[in-house]
Formats: structure tokens, C-alpha cells, sequence
């Protein structure tokens, strides 16, 4: 009987994005509801970077291949409840959805507590002003990465946007690299399955791609 995996070449998928964004961009396989051997085959194939949107899920996931796995980066590229938090600094390299002082708050206070080391931070930015999704306004960043600036304990990457289904997503993307610039921010997290090559020619440094390497999920 054939598995979905191997209809649907991993290897082959994630060579041919790579070759698509360049060596400028890193890809980060978003894993979320991905079952295991597309992980696995994923993981076999070289890749190491990952990005997940949900904390238990992502624990379950990556707890225990984390041990024999040295070279591993996740990214928590999903909301987070602010209960969550301590959980997420233990898991995630890099955490891209900070949004809002309450947040930051709470990670300041988790890593504190449990006494790891801070992840890397981008702050999402509602480049739409979609009132139903996450990120500060493009009006409030400045003072979201001044306050971050300050007193975060790590370091403050850059910035990541969702930009609106219904609009062409180029003109999101190159506020957002504006907006980089602008602060002298490195990282900017942009583009998804769909239109991944675009972010990367209006400088994305990390495109977050789910279907486009392992498929379409299963119901």
C-alpha cells in the first residue's frame, strides 16, 4: 500500500523551494497537524527548521527527537496564550508572534522562572488591521519593540507578518520589509505555501511553508 509520503516527495518538494527562495531565505517547514512520517522523511531529507503553531502540540512533537536531534530550531510561528508562556521558552529557539505588552510581560516572567535561555523574538505586525487576527498595528510597533527593546533578555529579531486573504499580499510584504529596515530589524518572516517566492524576492529571510513541502494534510 502507498503512504501519502511517498506520493508526494518531501525531498524533492523541499529542494525545489529552496531553489525557489534562494540561499538569502530560509524555509521553515510549518509542521502544524503533520503526521509523523512526514516529519520524519522531512527531517531525513537535512531539514532542520520548523515551525509550529500550537505549544502542546508542538511538545508532543518535538520533546522527545529534540534529545538526538543538536541542530534542531523551532519557531513558534502561532498565537500564544499568555498561560503558555513558560511552556514556550522551554520549547522554542525563536518565538514569532509577540504582539502585545501583556505578552511580553508574561515571557519576561517565564523565562525568569524557569530560568532558560530567552528565546529569539519577531513581532508580528497586523499589517491589514484585521480586527479578528493577532499582531500590533503598524502605529503601534514602535512602541511594542521599544518597550521589547528594553527590557527583553534575549534578542529582538525582527518582524513577522499574516497579511490579509482577500488582498494581494505583495504590498504587505514590503511594508513589512519597510518596516525592517526602518528599525534595523534582520529578520523578517513573510510568505507561506502560496506565495512563498514572492516574499522572498521582497525580502523575506523566512518563508513559512506547510502544503507546498509535505503535502496537503489529512482531514
Amino acid at each position: 500500500m502507498t503512504s501519502d509520503t511517498d506520493k508526494h516527495d518531501i525531498s524533492e518538494a523541499r529542494n525545489r523551494i529552496i531553489a525557489e527562495i534562494g540561499d538569502d531565505t530560509v524555509l521553515v517547514a510549518a509542521s502544524k497537524r503533520q503526521p509523523a512520517d512526514r516529519i520524519n522523511a522531512a527531517l531525513k531529507s537535512g531539514h532542520r527548521v520548523f515551525g509550529e503553531n500550537r505549544v502542546q502540540e508542538a511538545q508532543e512533537r518535538w520533546a522527545t527527537r529534540r534529545e538526538s536531534i543538536s541542530d534542531l530550531e523551532l519557531r513558534l510561528i502561532g498565537p500564544l496564550q499568555t498561560n503558555k508562556a513558560e511552556d514556550a521558552v522551554q520549547l522554542f529557539d525563536v518565538i514569532e508572534t509577540l504582539d502585545r505588552e501583556k505578552m511580553l510581560r508574561a515571557l519576561i516572567k517565564a523565562v525568569e522562572k524557569t530560568a532558560s535561555p530567552p528565546p529569539g523574538l519577531l513581532i508580528q505586525v497586523n499589517t491589514g488591521n484585521e480586527p479578528q487576527k493577532g499582531g500590533v498595528t503598524v502605529q503601534g510597533l514602535e512602541e511594542l519593540l521599544s518597550q521589547a527593546r528594553e527590557t527583553w533578555p534575549g534578542e529582538i529579531l525582527g518582524l513577522m507578518c499574516i497579511p490579509p486573504a482577500e488582498e494581494p499580499a505583495g504590498p504587505h510584504f514590503a511594508l513589512l520589509k519597510k518596516l525592517a529596515d526602518q528599525y534595523a530589524l534582520p529578520q523578517i518572516s513573510m510568505g507561506m505555501s502560496s506565495d512563498y517566492a514572492l516574499a522572498a524576492r521582497l525580502g523575506a529571510t523566512h518563508v513559512r511553508v506547510g502544503t507546498a513541502l509535505f503535502g496537503a494534510r489529512d482531514s
